[in-house]
């Protein structure tokens, strides 16, 4: 069965989500967790704002979270930067590294940092391309 395009959230929805999850990914690592929840978080903001593009372009894509076959999908007249190809190892953070198992290394504030310059690119990146909201027509009431 082929992917559908959304119909639930705007190109908006799907990037005010990013930011929401880009700002857990910067908190502080808070006492008793790690930084593999962090990254999570990271990972999340990156996936939702490259799935904001697909939406405002009509694009359909599969609910999955990994990175590069989303990337795959956007279409060739989309200007992509270099962190929106190399923000396709944050998917691990999604699937792997997001819950207890076979993981030998845990995850180190350097390559958390990495994780979140990463989404921040990312999320900037599909700002720069999403149309800015009509912030005329809020508030403002019908004749």
């Amino acid at each position: 069965m082929p992917p559908d395009v959304p119909t639930f959230g705007s190109p908006a929805d799907w990037l005010r989500y990013a930011r929401g999850d880009l700002a857990l990914a910067q908190v502080s690592l808070p006492e008793d967790s790690f930084y593999e929840l962090l990254c999570f978080h990271a990972q999340q903001a990156a996936e939702k704002s490259i799935k904001a593009v697909l939406v405002n372009r009509g694009i359909a894509f599969p609910k999955i979270h990994i990175i590069e076959r989303l990337i795959d999908l956007l279409p060739e007249d989309v200007s992509k930067i270099p962190e929106l190809s190399q923000s396709a190892k944050l998917s691990v953070y999604a699937t792997v590294l997001r819950y207890p198992g076979d993981v030998s290394e845990s995850v180190d504030e350097e390559e958390y940092q990495e994780a979140v310059r990463l989404a921040e690119a990312v999320v900037q990146w599909a700002e720069s391309i999403l149309p800015a909201p009509d912030t005329e027509s809020e508030g403002s009431e019908l004749p």
